[in-house]
């Protein structure tokens, strides 16, 4: 797993990637997709087309790190697909790595007090 200090972004590319790309081929889509230097210290996600399998890429200040993740009978969720990407926050960043839906963690509303009668 990826240790995420305080400050770092996780970017979510929305479009699908090649995933036979390496440790540069990920690298060199990250400026054009978010407009951010690769070595910052930031998570970015790539998705395959078939939402199964993602990649992270990320530099710890040494060299850059690529983590991969293959879900065998699901899918992860994945945001719509619009141009570019989203941040997410190192919460939702968690829930999508175990293939949870990092959508609903955003508190619901307060329960409505029972009107007395």
């Amino acid at each position: 797993m990826i240790a995420l200090v305080p400050g770092t972004k996780v970017y979510l590319a929305s479009k699908p990637v090649s995933m036979r790309l390496g440790f540069d081929g990920l690298a060199a889509l990250v400026r054009p997709l978010f407009a951010v230097e690769p070595y910052g210290g930031h998570v970015f996600l790539f998705r395959s087309k078939s939402g199964t399998y993602l990649k992270a890429l990320h530099w710890d200040g040494t060299g850059l790190c690529l983590f991969a993740k293959r879900l065998e009978r699901h899918r992860f969720v994945w945001p719509p697909l619009v141009d570019g990407g989203v941040i997410l926050t190192p919460a939702q960043f968690a829930l999508l790595i175990e293939a949870m839906d990092w959508r609903r963690t955003v508190s619901p509303d307060p329960p409505r007090l029972p009107e007395q009668v």
